[in-house]
């Protein structure tokens, strides 16, 4: 499997602009600046999307992995920090909460953890990951 993203970016880092298109279209010449980066700009920018793609990956993972344990879902709710400091990223921040019916908070801590080790975008990320299991 392989998908595809394109970037087009015009001008300066500061001053220009840019958008960001996907294989799927969801993302069809969604524009991006220094603004939107950097600032409260409008459009998106990198690390919202690592963030929305870690948060997406983790959370499908720890369904997986609960089925794998027995569990079925009802709910699972995960927001993702990304943080960037001196023009790397420093954090990604996992914030997991869950409704699972007969999965104790310590089985469900123990599944989240092991589905922020081994989801494929924690796996690829190059930085500190850290998980609050809330729930």
């Amino acid at each position: 499997m392989k998908r595809t993203a394109t970037a087009i970016w015009n001008g300066t880092g500061k001053e220009g602009n840019g958008n960001l298109t996907t294989q799927s279209n969801i993302l069809n010449k969604t524009p991006y600046s220094y603004t939107s980066r950097f600032e409260n700009g409008a459009g998106t920018n990198p690390e919202e999307l690592v963030a929305a793609a870690h948060a997406g990956c983790f959370t499908m993972k720890l369904s997986f992995v609960l089925g794998g344990a027995g569990f079925t879902p009802t709910s699972l709710e995960t927001t993702c920090g990304i943080t960037m400091e001196n023009g790397a990223i420093t954090n990604s921040h996992l914030v997991v909460k869950g409704v699972v019916p007969g999965c104790s908070a310590d089985d469900f801590k123990k599944h989240a953890e092991d589905a922020k080790a081994n989801c494929p975008i924690s796996k690829s990320l190059n930085t500190n990951i850290t998980l609050e299991v809330q729930g």
